[in-house]
Parts: C-alpha cells; structure tokens; sequence
C-alpha cells in the first residue's frame, strides 16, 4: 500500500487589532486540519488590517512576501483561514505565479470529509455539500474558459464566446448532479427515519455522544460497547454516526450513538448536508458532551458545540459534560476551570478518561439516574390468560425479573412512563 506523499502548505490569515491570540488559536486549529489531510505547514503569514483587501485578503506588501514565501519554500498549496471569493482566489493565484493552488478553510475541511466518509450516506452528504460550495465558485481560467466581451442583447457577434458557453455547461451539469443527490439522500432520510421510529418503539432511552472534534467520543463508544470503530487522534477520524446497544450493571439498556464532530467555522452546507446525520444529537433522550480536558482552548470548543446544538434545535435536551483525558491534563488554571463550570452549570457533570475507563462507571450512574427519573419499580401479578402481556413487559421494561406460579405470573420490573398504564391494572406493589 502506497504512503500517503505530504504536501507542504502555506497558512494565511487576517486578524484585526487585539484580536492577534484568537488568530493564533484558529491557525493552531488550521494546521491540524492541514495535518489531517496530510499536509504540513512550511510557513505562516498573518497581516492586522480591520478589514480584507477586496482583491486577495491580504495588502499588496503581504501578497509580495507571500510571493516570495513560494519561490524559497516551493509549497503545493495555500490555505487561507477566511472564505474566499472565485476572484479572490484567481488574484491571489496570479499574484504569487508559482503555479500553485489556493484554497480556504471551508474547502479544506469539505475535502477531510471526502476522505473520511466510509459509508454510502456519509459520501452523498459529502459529495452534496462540495458541490453546492463549488458551483457559485466555477471562474474562467485561462484560453479555454476565457470570458468574451459584451453581451447577447448587445447585437455583438459571437458576445457569448465558447467560455461561458463552457462555464454554463458546467453549472448546469452540477445543479442536475446537486438535484440527483439530494433526491438520494431524502430516501437516506427516510430509511434513517425508520430506524430511529423502531428505536422509539423499543423504549430504550438513546444517548447521544456530541462534541468537539477529537475529543474523544468514539474511543468513549468503544470503550462503553466494544463497538470497534476507528478512534485516531486527528479531526473528523470518525464521521458516519454509530449506534450501539449498552446494558448498565443495573440492567437499565441504554442506546449510545456516536455523531460527527463539531468544529468552528462549520461550513454551512456540510452541516445542511449533514443534517439527517445531526439529527441525531436532536432525537436524543440525553447528551453527552464531551470536552477534551487537555486542550487549553476547552472553553470555547465547548461553547461551539453548545451554539451548534442550539442551531439544531437540540438545547433543551438532559446534558452531561464530560470532560475527557482528564489522565492528561496537569494545568492547574484548566481544573479550575472545569470546576467553576461544574459548579455554575446546573447541569450533570463526570470527569473520565475514556481511554483508561477512569471515571466512565460513575459517567454510566448518572447517566441511569437521569434516565430513570420518573420510572417505577413495581411488582405485578398477572392471570393466566393475559399472560400475552409478558412480551410488552419484557420490551419495554427495565430490570425484569418474572416467576411463573401456578395461579398466575408474578413480575418484578421497572417502567416508565409509556408503559405504566399499560400495566397498571396488574400492579400489586409499587416502590
């Protein structure tokens, strides 16, 4: 199997005044998604201006140094930490003449997810949200798809040349591939729609495990269900959800769904694409957001994941902070942090490492206490001839314990909601 060749990048940026550590932070993350991607960061070039050059972001004096910065590290690509405009990016290309390609943030995650996405939903998606970027991005370039002066209104002979000929015969293409994907993911849609009415019906309680970017939610998964998917330390190792049943010691059955990171700057039609995927995080009985304790930036990747459930309309669900590779973190400053927003919160809070499974026992207690609110221990006593109604019990109840006398069957579990007045003319006791 061939390795994959690293490509050598340029890093840009913009940042206004005071606001020299908030573009750090974001490089910082840029680069690790560069990373991702197999690139490696041979420079960064950063300019404080209140607002971008129309033309290329950058000034002329930046633009003339990032020319430079290409002839003596010869890099295969420039990443720019903004979107970018189809002329931006034409002017920025014909400014450094070195032949090499210039992209922004947004094309650079679009283009991780292409890479990661494993199943046939996860590519559509992808695929969708490419294209519905791309399309309002197509620019002429070069002889081929060299613009013509004047217009067809005009009276000018031949106003609408090959180029834009060309240009409108690849629009068109897109907008009817763009029209074929999304037909396709509405029955992706509808399948998902069905699984989730049958995990409905099955009154499990389902958990959704949402957060930041590697944080750590699919090593949580595994180590909860031995669920086996891969769990590497880069952004978006994991993007198709995954579900998987856990039964607590108690015996309370809990569905545990794993769902794609979040991160800032979330292009808008990945998340739009994405939707039916994180829609998950909206059918939630409860959610798990975990916070990679060890990253000095937890506070603001916590921040952008609650913002982001607020987006999808998930906010009021039951939250659990996790804050995960609590074995790796040593600043003080941070534990305090975790702390305070312990305390402040108001909502549960458990400290793990999912990696060592420190602290995922009494993640696992309160998640049950927060399920089980509202829920009865009771103890049935059922005749003979409605014994049918066993099945129901052992479907939707909790903790079943059932002992077949010779005048009946008597039943000890624990309901919820739903199921309790199904029962209810068969309870004995209640506790």
């Amino acid at each position: 199997m061939a390795e994959n060749i690293t490509k050598k990048v340029i890093l840009c940026s913009i940042y206004k005044k005071g606001e020299e550590d908030s573009c750090n932070i974001s490089l910082n993350e840029l680069e690790k998604l560069s990373e991702t991607a197999d690139c490696e960061c041979v420079a960064r070039l950063t300019q404080c201006r209140e607002t971008p050059d129309v033309k290329t972001v950058l000034g002329k004096g930046k633009i003339d140094e990032l020319s430079e910065l290409c002839k003596s590290l010869e890099p295969e690509l420039i990443i720019f930490d903004c979107e970018l405009t189809p002329s931006q990016i034409r002017n920025i290309e014909s400014a450094v003449d070195f032949d090499i390609f210039v992209i922004d943030r947004s094309m650079l995650i679009l283009d991780i997810f292409a890479n990661h996405a494993r199943t046939s939903e996860g590519r559509l998606q992808v695929e969708l949200a490419q294209l519905k970027y791309v399309c309002p991005r197509l620019i002429g370039k070069g002889k081929q798809l060299s613009r013509q002066g004047g217009t067809a209104s005009s009276g000018s002979v031949g106003a609408r040349g090959p180029g834009e000929t060309k240009l409108e015969i690849d629009r068109r293409r897109i907008h009817e591939k763009i029209n074929y994907l999304e037909n396709e993911i509405k029955k992706v849609e509808q399948n998902r729609k069905q699984m989730r009415s049958q995990r409905d019906k099955s009154g499990i309680p389902k958990i959704g495990i949402v957060g930041y970017t590697n944080a750590g939610k699919s090593t949580l998964l595994n180590y909860l269900t031995g669920a086996g998917i891969l769990a590497e330390n880069k952004l978006f190792a994991t993007l198709d959800p995954t579900t998987r049943q856990f039964i607590t010691p108690n015996g309370t059955k809990l569905l545990f769904t794993d769902t794609v990171g979040f991160i800032r700057n979330l292009p808008h039609h990945l998340i739009k694409s994405f939707k039916s995927t994180l829609d998950e995080a909206v059918y939630s009985d409860v959610l798990l957001v975990v916070i990679d304790a060890s990253d000095s930036e937890f506070v603001s990747q916590s921040n952008v994941t609650i913002d982001l459930l607020e987006s999808l309309g998930a906010s009021e669900k039951p939250v659990v902070y996790v804050f995960n590779k609590c074995d790796e973190c040593t600043d003080e400053n941070s534990l305090i942090e975790m702390k305070r927003i312990a305390s402040e919160s108001g909502a549960e809070v458990v400290f793990i490492s999912a990696k060592t499974g420190a602290g995922c026992s009494k993640l696992v207690e309160t998640i049950e206490k927060i399920v089980n609110e509202g829920k009865k221990h009771v103890i049935l006593f059922i005749p003979p001839e409605d014994g049918a109604i066993t099945g129901l019990i052992y479907k939707e109840a909790d903790s079943v314990n059932i002992e077949y006398l010779p005048d009946g069957i008597r039943c000890e579990c624990v309901v919820d909601n739903k199921l309790y007045p199904k029962i209810k003319k068969y309870i004995q006791e209640e506790k």
